[in-house]
């Protein structure tokens, strides 16, 4: 929710996930794609801080992988329900995935596209 905020009111047109390695393991992943207060609804993050401190997030369940994706340095080398659950990402926020990183070395890291290209 809150990078889909930040994508919509920067004008972002890619992002990099990182740290992608800590989800490895999980049977289930759970995104928060809403926000509830009583029983209204919202697809963004509310200004005042006395809605804020009322919300409670909705959350969608992506299937995790067990595969390690830690050291992956091409989209090949992940496992195909990492690469479902980055597409669902993009699809929230509304951006695509420009790069991504799988552990913290610095090589370890996966350039979906080249985020200097037009």
């Amino acid at each position: 929710m809150a990078v889909r905020q930040a994508v919509r009111v920067g004008g972002i047109d890619g992002i990099a996930l990182t740290k992608l390695d800590v989800l490895d393991g999980f049977d289930e992943i759970k995104i928060c794609t809403a926000y509830r207060r009583g029983r209204k609804r919202y697809d963004y993050l509310p200004a005042g801080s006395a809605a804020q401190a009322e919300l409670e997030p909705v959350y969608e369940s992506a299937e995790g992988w067990r595969e390690s994706t830690r050291g992956a340095r091409s989209w090949a080398d992940l496992p195909a329900t990492a690469i479902k659950y980055i597409r669902r990402l993009e699809e929230l926020i509304g951006a695509p995935v420009a790069m991504l990183s799988t552990s913290p070395e610095r090589d370890d890291t996966v350039l979906v596209r080249d985020p200097f290209a037009d």
